[in-house]
């Protein structure tokens, strides 16, 4: 259902998160994330998620009423012109359309771990705390066809908004799997017969072009800062790198990933 309410202030207790929104990590904590630009939106709107409310300009209110009108659970769209809508950034909005949802429960790795998706390919990240490039890397999972992403206990979550932005709502389609222990869920994934590789730049001598990957596999990304924990590489089946010219001690995380989710790819014969 749907209820719509024109404001011309920002004082509303319900729209708190809009107010708060730099606040990200504090909205996940509350289960809560904001979405914002007209693709993401939409495609929240397209997805599974539970939206609890919008704010926009009246031009997108009746651009996306068809889709509002299929939706299970009772929004409120808050309308109000562009330029109140920019005090909460600071800065000229070039659409001005947000919305808040909640962040899903984890998934489990017992569901994904399932046939027909065999051989699967799955992406964990440790250590990544940059919110736009843990979005870009959730991106190249939704291009490339990763089954799902599993997140270690020292990375950002792929929830925080500006992830979000940075995934174009990939993240809306892609598992994410939150581990208390990335350490323990590598060990496991390698009991249950999936090579774990990770991507690290000072692996000796080994590409990723020489790495099977055309079996079950999850591919392992750090921060570029400080690249994999020791633990997490004691986890692994092996560590490759990308081949590149002296001088360019690594890739940036997204770039990274591009290239191993490609290999992984052509060597499935899908590229």
């Amino acid at each position: 259902m749907l209820s719509v309410q024109t404001i011309e202030n920002l004082d509303l207790p319900e729209l708190a998160p809009y107010r708060t929104m730099k606040m990200q990590f504090d909205h996940y904590q509350q289960g809560i994330f904001i979405a914002e630009g007209e693709k993401v939106v939409q495609r929240l709107l397209e997805s599974q998620f539970t939206i609890i409310s919008l704010l926009l300009p009246e031009k997108w209110l009746r651009a996306y009423e068809p889709l509002l009108h299929r939706r299970p659970e009772h929004i409120c769209a808050y309308v109000a012109e562009k330029p109140l809508l920019e005090r909460l950034t600071g800065f000229t909005f070039y659409q001005g359309v947000m919305a808040a949802a909640k962040v899903p429960e984890s998934a489990s790795l017992e569901n994904i771990l399932v046939p027909p998706a065999a051989p699967h390919l799955l992406v964990a990240v440790d250590g990544i705390t940059n919110a736009q490039n843990l979005g870009v890397l959730v991106r190249n999972c939704g291009a490339f066809g990763a089954h799902a992403m599993i997140v270690g206990e020292t990375s950002s979550s792929p929830f925080l908004r500006r992830a979000v932005r940075s995934s174009m709502g990939a993240v809306y389609n892609l598992p994410i799997v939150n581990s208390p222990c990335l350490a323990d869920t590598l060990n496991d994934l390698r009991r249950r017969g999936i090579r774990t590789v990770a991507a690290h730049p000072h692996a000796d001598r080994r590409t990723v072009s020489q790495s099977r990957l055309d079996t079950g596999c999850c591919l392992v990304f750090g921060s570029e800062g400080y690249g994999l924990d020791s633990r997490i590489l004691n986890a692994c089946d092996e560590a490759v790198a990308v081949p590149m010219q002296s001088g360019v001690d690594s890739l940036n995380v997204g770039s990274a990933a591009a290239v191993f989710l490609y290999e992984v790819n052509r060597q499935r014969g899908r590229a």
